[in-house]
């Protein structure tokens, strides 16, 4: 890995890549609510988060500055609300290492940078979700020193 950086609208068709290489994964285990076939956000979606603050996305890239992966952020922060306080947080909206590159510590990286910025922002907590099938993915951030939040029942009707 040569470095982590803001997205830019280059890195824009490996990104579309790697948003179909996590879509299968999450679609392996649970193909009952992810089709096989699909994407998270198109183009001029993806366009618009490079120009929005608020949704910053950084991307790892090798010597070539080839995209190898990526963490998308949120702002988020609930502001006067009747039971919550005031934090800032950065929520992790996904996080994905090209399955060519996995095992490098790339994700680890990716996850910490978010984590510094973070911090830099003043932000008061570092947010994501994890589908319980995704085993892989949870074992990774429990590695990684994160705890659970909260939790989120199903019942299959």
């Amino acid at each position: 890995m040569k470095e982590i950086r803001p997205a830019q609208e280059k890195d824009i068709p490996k990104i579309e890549n790697l948003l179909e290489q996590i879509l299968l994964v999450h679609h392996k285990n649970r193909p009952d609510i992810f089709k096989a076939t699909g994407k998270k956000y198109n183009v001029q979606e993806l366009t618009q988060m490079l120009n929005d603050p608020s949704k910053p996305i950084f991307v790892a890239t090798d010597e070539n500055d080839s995209v190898i992966g990526y963490v998308f952020c949120v702002f988020k922060q609930k502001i006067n609300h009747s039971v919550l306080t005031d934090i800032k947080t950065l929520f992790i909206d996904d996080l994905c290492v090209d399955e060519g590159t996995r095992g490098q510590n790339i994700g680890k990286k990716l996850y910490n940078f978010a984590l510094n910025f973070a911090k830099m922002e003043g932000c008061y907590n570092l947010t994501l979700d994890a589908w319980a099938d995704n085993a892989g993915a949870v074992k990774f951030y429990e590695r990684l020193g994160m705890k659970v939040q909260k939790y989120v029942f199903e019942e299959i009707l």
